[in-house]
């Protein structure tokens, strides 16, 4: 079974890491990091209780009807002051990780390899051991800074997708533009899925 890294961070969009998170458990087994900081996001953005990170996210899969995927224990969680998780190891093999939304706390972090938590240390692994990593600032007006920590994630191999709505699919729904968006960032990883209509 392939394996991927989800980390999601403290800033909005938490359910564009939702939604990426319930498509790769139909393609593998996901080791999954929310910050301490996303959590109360994600309860406010999206009405999802749990005082839990474990909580909040199965409360979703739940309305998604994913139950299975995480009684197969296809879903393990890790908290991000664990350094001694598998995932801060490149021994321990995966296709590659998701930040979803990232934070630009989490951005100059990785862009300076300062890596003092599992999210970072694990997005550093992912680099060194020369695995796709893809991220997903989130963040408007965009400073300097916040174009050059991207600029030099990008000239690293990064893949950076900010979550950019596309109007040729015509969205009906905010759920249409989530679907766009985590499809885009999915697109990244080569994964299939149908979660907009590309252009023909």
């Amino acid at each position: 079974m392939k394996r991927y890294i989800l980390a999601i961070t403290g800033t909005t969009g938490g359910v564009l890491g939702l939604r990426v998170l319930e498509e790769l458990l139909r393609h593998g087994e996901v080791h999954l990091i929310l910050s301490r900081a996303s959590m109360p996001i994600i309860r406010e953005e999206t009405g999802f209780t749990g005082d839990k990170g474990s909580e909040i996210v199965e409360s979703y899969l739940f309305s998604k009807e994913s139950r299975k995927e995480v009684r197969d224990m296809r879903l393990i969680f890790h908290d991000e002051e664990d350094l001694w998780a598998p995932v801060s190891s490149g021994s321990f093999r995966t296709e590659g990780m998701f930040i979803v939304p990232c934070s630009m706390k989490t951005l100059s972090a990785l862009s300076t390899g300062y890596a003092d938590n599992l999210i970072i240390r694990a997005a550093d692994v992912t680099l060194k051991e020369g695995r796709r990593l893809v991220i997903s600032p989130r963040e408007t007006p965009l400073s300097p800074i916040h174009l050059e920590n991207m600029l030099k994630l990008a000239r690293a191999g990064v893949r950076v997708v900010p979550p950019m709505p596309g109007f040729y699919s015509r969205p009906e729904t905010v759920d249409d533009m989530v679907d766009f968006i985590a499809g885009k960032i999915i697109d990244q990883m080569g994964l299939d899925h149908d979660l907009y209509r590309r252009w023909r």
